[in-house]
This record gives structure tokens, sequence and C-alpha cells, in this order.
């Protein structure tokens, strides 16, 4: 008989047996004083996925995403993203909490900014306004579905950020669906941000962690930042091994989510229902009652989550199979009378 089929994130991955068995064997250290082997193989090796000088290994994407943002302001900047941006509305206002910065939400369709958009959006110095120092661009982005920033558009506000005399902090927690959905290398979209965040356990399996890599000075001053945040670990070997397992094993088959998201998407629509079209791995369904849709697909063994207004998510993910899609368009499909059209 089998389980729930559970799609409301694809961080509800369990490490697979050949993730235990890099953990089970690895090398470790006190990685505070940088002598934890498999966290510098991961750093070094991530480092140079993204083509960056350094990373730093760290336990969560919204601690990485923080540590960026703190780097490149000072208590009382102003810093600039997508209004519905993950470090602006899922990080617990962080940016504020941690860095004592503003944040000044910016509209765009799929969650992209124009250049012209960032132009408007900039106020003139004045001492009445925060001085405006970084500007925070997602990829792929949550909110929007899993949709990709295109590189071109990404390139164009990152040049007119540099005119205007911002950083740019990519938050690439999905970084790398983007890569597979696109064909381009992660490392072209990260040579437009100073800083950039990736997710291990997103998608990519591992059960924790998340690093951000940057230029030599920017990591080494990360360094006390994360230890100030809690986030210096002792062996962390042990996990880190998760990671690079993840990074080594699990990106080229990102390309399985992005089908089966596909096919849960067609299914749907032959179901009746309204299916924004996926990119990577997140299908989102319009609904007049999210809640009860998602209350009924509980009943039938199916999990997802709410996401924007009026709207059901389902997120595939390495847990999930051709059976578990089936499952839930058997689900859905039960249900189309009273929830879809």
């Amino acid at each position: 008989m089998r389980g729930v089929a559970d799609f409301r994130s694809d961080t509800v991955t369990r490490p697979s047996p050949g993730m235990r068995r890099a953990m089970a064997n690895a090398e470790v250290g006190d990685d505070v004083f940088e002598e934890d082997p498999t966290v510098r193989e991961l750093e070094e090796y991530v480092a140079d996925l993204l083509g960056k000088e350094a990373a730093i290994y760290a336990p969560s994407g919204t601690m990485t995403n923080q540590i960026g943002l703190h780097l490149a302001t000072r208590r009382g900047d102003e810093v600039l993203l997508h209004e519905d941006a993950h470090v602006f509305n899922y990080e617990a206002g962080a940016p504020a909490l941690i860095s004592g910065v503003q944040v000044r939400p910016v509209s765009g369709d799929g969650g992209r900014i124009l250049p012209e958009t960032l132009r408007r959006s900039m106020r003139p110095v004045n001492v009445h306004f925060p001085p405006p120092t970084l500007l925070c661009l997602e990829n792929t982005h949550n909110a929007a579905g899993g949709r990709v920033y295109p590189l071109e558009d990404f390139a164009a506000v990152s040049q007119e950020a540099e005119k205007l005399g911002l950083e740019v902090h990519l938050d690439g927690a999905r970084l790398f669906n983007a890569a597979v959905a696109s064909g381009v290398p992660a490392s072209a979209w990260c040579r437009h941000a100073a800083t950039v965040s990736v997710c291990s356990s997103k998608g990519l399996g591992a059960p924790v962690g998340s690093l951000l890599a940057g230029n030599a000075d920017g990591i080494h001053r990360a360094r006390r930042v994360r230890k100030a945040l809690g986030g210096g670990m002792r062996q962390a070997g042990i996990i880190a091994a998760a990671s690079l397992y993840a990074f080594r094993n699990n990106v080229e088959r990102l390309e399985d989510d992005h089908c089966r998201a596909r096919s849960l998407a067609e299914g749907l629509v032959e179901a009746g229902y309204r299916v924004e079209p996926p990119e990577t791995n997140i299908v989102l369904l319009a609904s007049e009652d999210p809640e009860g849709l998602l209350l009924r697909l509980a009943e039938n063994g199916v999990l997802a989550t709410p996401a924007k207004s009026g709207y059901v998510r389902f997120c595939t993910h390495l847990d999930v199979d051709d059976a578990d899609v089936e499952a839930a368009l058997g689900a859905a499909s039960k249900l189309s009378g009273a929830f879809a059209g």
C-alpha cells in the first residue's frame, strides 16, 4: 500500500543510501578552526562550480542570504528586492532584525525586476531617505512558481544596479533548477552578482545546508557573521558530506522533477483546473477555495501547500515518482467538480 504523496516542498526529501554512506564515512574536524576537510572540500567545490573565489557553508538558506545582505550594508541602509522575494516574505524579518536595514519592495512580472523599474525605485540622495546599497534577486523565483530569471534580463538589471551604485546578491536557493531547465551554467548568473546563496536541501536532496559564495575577502568576513548568527559548527563534515554528495550526484536529475511537474500540470488541466505552466519543479493551481482543496487532497493522501492568494502549490522532488503524480491526478480529478473552473 502506497503512503502519502508529499508535494509540499522539495525540502521534505530523505537522504538516499548513497548519501547516508557518504555521511557515515566523512572525514571531520573543527570547522570553526577551518579544520574540517569535508567542509573545506564542499566549499571549494561549490565556489568553483559558481565561478567564485570562495564559499562558506551554513545551516540554512536564510542564514546565507542574511550573511550576504549583512556584508553589503550598514545599519540604516536600504535594500531593494522584488515584492514577492523570499528574503522579504519568508525570512522572519531578518533584514531589520539582524542588519538594521530597510527593505524596499519593487514590482515585476514573474519575480523579475526591469532596469527601468529599478531606476524609478531609486530615491534621490537626501537626508530624509535611507541610502540604497543592495539589490537582491532570486532565481528560480519561488513565489512566481519556480520561474527562471532569463540570463539576459538578469544581466541587464544587474548592470543597471551597478550604474546606480548597488551591489547585487543572488538568492539562488534553486539556482540549479534554473541551470538545468535553461541549459545555462549556474556560474553565468553568478558573474552578475557579488554574492550568491545556493541550497543543497532544496531539490538536491541533502538534509541540511546552504552555501554563500563570493570573493575571498567577503567570505573571510562572512565567517565572523556566521559565528555571530550561531552558525559556527564543529564536526560539520558529517552533514557537509551530504551536501557534497548532493551537488555531485543530484543536479542533472533535476530534469526528472521538471518532467514530472509538466506531467502533473498537463493532467490537472485535463481534469479541468487552471494551472500556470511550470518552468521547473513548482506547479501553481488556481482555486477559489485553496484551503478547502488542500484539506480534501490531504484526505485523499496527497499533500500540497498554499501559495500566493488563490493558488495551491505542488512541488516535485527526488522522493516523488510517477506513481505519486498519478495519485495526485487521481485525487484532484475526483475533486474537480467542486474545485476546478
